[in-house]
């Protein structure tokens, strides 16, 4: 039976009605009387069971990781480990306050800094900075210490290239930074050529940006000799760590040429993603770098480990505090609790699973590059096309077998993008009932194209005017004005 759409709960109820909540009030916190409502103007009055049945229905029309196969590409829509969860809240990590004594605050000063430790062997990079609170927020810290570290030299530099296939962010960063960015386009393989950067590398190149793997799902195989040119003309190399859920464990970018590194915690090691944070980006550097890292810096004298603020070179700080702690806690649970051979065998699988996916469905779609991929695969609306079916209605007829649509129409240089990413926890059958719902659309395409055109079909709300949607959020409820005479 169609799901129906649920009323808001302003709409339910009746005067009069309530429900009970035996827990008692907590005397310790008073608040003063100016602080508080004589009425509340349209609060909702419903019983228990109607508070009880909205919201588990709401729950139930909610799309999640928990609860679906969620094959977003690039996004990495990772499952997160219940766990982690208990770790961040325990009491001595939820309840420390940011400004308690370093002295009181061992522990957790200690879980940072195994994490900086962790990270920067899983990098091949000598320091780590947790702050960012992002890896958007990490890329612009680390081109603001690239450009520290120009300025240092007595070199201001203009420039910054960016592969075409790179993440949006990554130009956005850069300008922000005060630098040009000149796009480097990518060869018949989806790959960076080392000549494409060799001919656009000068002494104003401040830095390349390169994804690896890149935004197609390929490992770029010239990232060493890419490395050399930009290094020979002065320049540094900012990896963006955003899919190092491809190489953790089985290939350091430090060893590729990076000199700089963000990771995304929520991509690699399985923490909170969505709904705009909080998030993570950490930040690892070569040595050279290192006092350049937003300050503070944890360091360790005669055994305790303390907050260090006289960083004269630093950027300075770029978040509140010393970043989001919690999902600081979550990280280092789940890198806990895999250990090295443990995410190893993570990338391993979640390379592994796309490959999978990549090979089942070759037989109904159109390849981008039919090459060895890395976590995630992009397939194009190339054959389906034919029948008047595109990307958007693979997307939204996906919707009515149950599954989250992937990504679509990215990366922007791959026209009619399908980018499918299935992370290493998906079993064989989710992935086989993945593929098999995939090659029926694909089936459907060409035998009855106008039913994948309408699609979705089974899903509460029909295909939504995402446009005006977008353009024209309705985010609060306002009451219905009342009839004339009423």
């Amino acid at each position: 039976m169609k799901r129906s759409l649920e009323l808001p709960i302003f709409e339910k109820g009746s005067p009069g009605r309530s429900g009970i909540d035996v827990t008692a009030a907590d005397a310790a916190v008073p608040l003063d009387a100016s602080l508080l409502r004589d009425t509340l103007e349209d609060f909702p009055e419903v019983s228990e069971p109607e508070v009880i049945r909205h919201y588990v229905r709401l729950s139930q029309l909610n799309y999640s990781a928990a609860t679906h196969f969620y094959p977003l590409g690039s996004c990495t829509m990772k499952y997160n480990p219940v766990a982690n969860e208990r770790a961040a809240a325990l009491p001595g990590f939820a309840n420390l306050h940011p400004y308690a004594p370093d002295g009181n605050a061992q522990g957790a000063l200690r879980l940072l800094a195994d994490l900086e430790r962790m990270l920067c062997e899983i990098s091949g990079l000598d320091a780590v900075s947790l702050q960012p609170a992002a890896g958007a927020q990490g890329e612009l810290t680390g081109m603001k210490m690239i450009r520290a570290w120009h300025l240092s030299q007595g070199r201001a530099r203009s420039k910054v290239l960016i592969p075409e296939s790179a993440h949006g962010t990554n130009p956005a960063s850069a300008t922000l930074c005060g630098y040009d960015s000149v796009s480097v386009p990518c060869d018949g393989r989806g790959l960076l050529s080392a000549a494409a950067v060799r001919e656009r590398m000068d002494e104003e190149v401040a830095a390349l940006m390169v994804t690896n793997p890149n935004t197609l799902g390929l490992f770029e195989e010239d990232i060493l000799e890419i490395a050399a040119v930009v290094h020979e003309r002065g320049g540094l190399v900012y990896m963006d760590g955003a899919n190092m859920n491809a190489l953790m464990g089985v290939a350091k970018p430090g060893a590729m040429g990076a000199d700089v590194l963000q990771f995304n915690l929520h991509k690699t090691f399985s923490t909170p993603h969505g709904g705009g944070g909080p998030g993570a980006g950490p930040v690892a550097v070569r040595g050279f770098l290192e006092r350049f890292l937003p300050r503070p810096r944890i360091v360790e004298k005669n055994g305790l480990l303390a907050w260090e603020h006289d960083r004269p070179d630093s950027i300075g700080k770029v978040r509140s505090f010393y970043g989001n702690f919690g999902i600081l806690v979550r990280a280092w649970s789940y890198m806990a609790a895999c250990g090295g051979d443990g995410l190893t065998e993570t990338t391993r699988m979640a390379v592994l699973a796309a490959n999978y996916l990549k090979a089942r469905l070759r037989t109904g779609y159109n390849l981008a590059y039919d090459r060895p991929c890395m976590h995630e695969v992009v397939l194009t609306d190339k054959i389906q096309q034919k029948s008047g079916v595109k990307t958007l209605d693979i997307a939204k007829r996906l919707l009515d077998y149950g599954f989250h649509a992937p990504t679509i129409y990215f990366p922007l240089v791959v026209a009619g993008a399908l980018m499918i990413e299935p992370t290493e926890t998906e079993s064989l059958e989710t992935l086989d009932a993945f593929a098999d719902a995939m090659l029926a659309v694909a089936a459907e395409a060409e035998t009855d194209p106008e039913r994948v055109r309408e699609a979705p079909h089974e899903t509460v709300l029909s295909r939504l005017d995402e446009t005006r949607a977008a353009r024209s959020p309705l985010l609060t409820w306002k009451p219905a004005a009342a009839a004339p005479g009423t």
